[in-house]
């Protein structure tokens, strides 16, 4: 069940109100090659950022800004938990041995298991297989479901946010400066 655009954190959501202003104030100055928010000089990026985000799915889920964007494009689609399911899954791999076990159950019960809440859209090979590695979690016991998800949103939700009327304005000024 999504939780919808309220599971974003705050912070996500007045980041990405305030990136699309500033993108905007920003592109309408043809002569604006870098800026950054007078809100908070720590948000810095180069007007061309946008158009790089089309070169590849990855471009956009490591770039801070086009993640958080795509985050909220996702909300408005119902369909945030990927991409939050992926990040998790990212920080997972990161995780210290100890520390594995209790992070890998509350990932799994918080996106996989019968009754999530936040349940990502998987086939049942590969629910079992991610139950069958819960029962010794390694940093790589999310790997094929992690895959499934990604594979997913590059294919169906990125390309409707390509096409999402915030990127394509962004990326038209973008280009005419």
């Amino acid at each position: 069940m999504c939780r919808g655009r309220d599971s974003l954190p705050i912070t996500c959501l007045e980041r990405a109100k305030e990136l699309k202003a500033l993108f905007g104030s920003l592109l309408q100055k043809s002569d604006s090659i870098t800026g950054h928010s007078k809100k908070s000089d720590k948000l810095r990026f180069n007007v061309e950022e946008p158009l790089k985000w089309k070169e590849s799915f990855d471009n956009l889920l490591t770039s801070p800004n086009g993640l958080c964007l795509f985050r909220a494009f996702l909300v408005t689609e119902f369909s945030e938990e990927n991409v939050a399911f992926y990040l998790a899954c990212e920080d997972y791999k990161t995780t210290k041995p100890s520390k594995l076990a209790s992070k890998a159950k509350k990932i799994y019960d918080e996106f996989i298991g019968s009754d999530a809440p936040r349940e990502v859209n998987l086939d049942h090979e590969t629910k079992a297989i991610t139950k069958e590695n819960m029962e010794q979690p390694s940093q790589s016991c999310f790997n094929v479901a992690q895959s499934k998800i990604y594979t997913l949103m590059e294919k169906d939700c990125y390309p409707r946010f390509l096409k999402s009327s915030t990127y394509l304005e962004l990326t038209r000024k973008t280009k005419t400066g």
